[in-house]
């Protein structure tokens, strides 16, 4: 008479460590893919997606403001522009030197230059500029006139800042920044009102 009762149940428990490390190594493939998936979505969504830098003037004070009458319109200025770029991508911005223009009116009255230079990966370029305004170049004065009697002048900075974002030393984009930004400058109080940049 043949007994089979502990050969059987070793078999079963042989069978049933088999299948759950077959689970275990099912389980551990299936995260990793996930896994993987996850990190490639997130570098192509998140690393890989290239924004172009915001380029903006910041508040500031005046050093000097200086204007004439309705009668004899004019205006010069002095004051300490702090330019900033803002790199909100996942590797450096390298741009170009370039040119801050300022303008009352559609005329150019000073210009400041900005250096070739980089901003950092998830930082701010800060570079603070002396600049000089003044109405010489203004071919009429009338509007200057009228805006002189409410006591608010309004200027505005414009510039290109073109540059190249370089991610994980390898992925290189150009990018192009505009910077337009309006100032409501209070000559009653020598002070700076508004800005706003788009």
């Amino acid at each position: 008479m043949v007994f089979f009762g502990k050969d059987q149940e070793s078999q079963q428990l042989t069978d049933e460590e088999r299948r759950k490390k077959r689970m275990k190594w099912t389980i551990g493939i299936t995260a990793f893919v996930i896994f993987q998936v996850v990190q490639a979505l997130f570098f192509i969504l998140v690393i890989m997606k290239f924004k172009s830098p915001k380029f903006r003037v910041g508040e500031f004070d005046f050093q000097s403001l200086n204007t004439g009458t309705q009668a004899s319109p004019s205006f010069d200025m002095t004051f300490v522009a702090p330019i900033r770029i803002k790199n909100t991508n996942w590797g450096p911005f390298k741009y170009d030197a370039t040119t801050v223009n300022f303008v009352y009116g559609g005329v150019q009255v000073g210009q400041v230059a900005i250096p070739k230079s980089k901003a950092n990966f998830k930082s701010t370029k800060k570079i603070d500029t002396n600049v000089t305004l003044n109405s010489a170049n203004l071919p009429s004065t009338s509007t200057l006139a009228s805006e002189l009697s409410s006591s608010v002048i309004t200027l505005n900075s414009q510039g290109e800042l073109k540059g190249k974002v370089t991610v994980m030393f390898m992925f290189k984009k150009n990018k192009i920044s505009q910077m337009n930004c309006t100032m409501a400058i209070d000559v009653s109080t020598k002070a700076l009102k508004t800005l706003t940049c788009s």
